[in-house]
């Protein structure tokens, strides 16, 4: 399943709430242009598979990928049985893309987190033979959860990294496994109105321990690590200026080892909606 699809893919919080007309209309333009794989984000994990069931639906040529679902919110005989209704009625088109979260979110819902890879290791192991190992990516970034998605899944997707950790990655695990790494873009040339967006889009996410953690494994120090992020953390995260620019980016994943990538565009904070026009722009790297 993986190995279909293609260079990029687009990632987008936008695609949640997909049964709104708005975004089912996109959809299906995205699936015209090219997008024929989407990346849906978790986020809390109330509604995601009723989403992923939308995109399906929305957009008949395209494979709709979790990214991730935290495993918290549904057993896996849930999740497995929803899967495979979704596969009858549209086709084995989605792949899923497990997160193991927080010890927050496990006690959300009356759950005990233990050793993270221990407890994905487990959830694995319930689901069955219904989500096989070629439609299952981890959301992962240390070497243990990486080597239970090699072990045990297609591979993995990384959020937040740089090129340079795919290269590291790919030459530790070598080829036998899937890297779809997540890619911030901005389509701005001005530096400031681009890291403004890039801090707004996912700064959050730099206060996270886990990222942290990843973060400073490649060389970022406490002094990138201020809320929103340093310049320079921001510059090595994001790719922003012109399609052009992102496309440099996306070719330096792929050059360093990476089979996919996900690209998630971020847009000015004061102009919300669907970024449509970005996506058009950018759909030239599908090709």
């Amino acid at each position: 399943m993986t190995s279909d699809f293609g260079r990029v893919g687009l990632w987008s919080t936008e695609l949640r709430g997909a049964a709104r007309a708005e975004v089912q209309d996109a959809v299906g333009e995205l699936d015209e242009l090219g997008w024929n794989t989407l990346w849906l984000p978790g986020l809390d994990g109330g509604g995601t598979l009723d989403d992923l069931g939308h995109l399906l639906a929305a957009a008949p040529h395209s494979r709709v990928v979790t990214g991730v679902l935290n495993i918290w919110g549904q057993s896996a005989a849930a999740l497995s049985a929803r899967i495979a209704e979704l596969d009858d009625t549209y086709g084995p088109r989605s792949v899923v893309g497990l997160g193991i979260g927080s010890p927050a979110g496990a006690a959300a819902h009356g759950r005990e987190y233990g050793s993270p890879v221990r407890t994905m290791s487990h959830y694995l192991d319930e689901l069955g033979p219904q989500i096989p190992a070629d439609r299952l990516l981890l959301g992962a970034l240390g070497p243990l959860m990486v080597g239970l998605a090699v072990a045990r899944t297609a591979g993995w997707h990384p959020f937040l990294v740089t090129p340079d950790y795919v290269a590291a990655e790919r030459s530790r695990v070598g080829g036998r496994a899937f890297i779809a790494p997540h890619q911030a873009v901005v389509l701005e040339t001005d530096p400031v109105r681009a890291r403004a967006a890039a801090r707004a889009g996912i700064g959050m996410f730099l206060g996270f321990p886990t990222y942290r953690a990843n973060l400073k494994r490649l060389g970022f120090g406490d002094d990138d690590l201020v809320p929103g992020g340093s310049d320079r953390l921001i510059d090595a995260l994001i790719a922003y200026g012109t399609a052009a620019d992102v496309a440099r980016r996306i070719d330096e994943h792929l050059a360093a080892g990476a089979d996919h990538v996900a690209v998630h565009v971020l847009t000015d904070p004061d102009s919300p909606g669907l970024p449509r026009q970005a996506w058009r722009e950018l759909a030239a790297l599908t090709h």
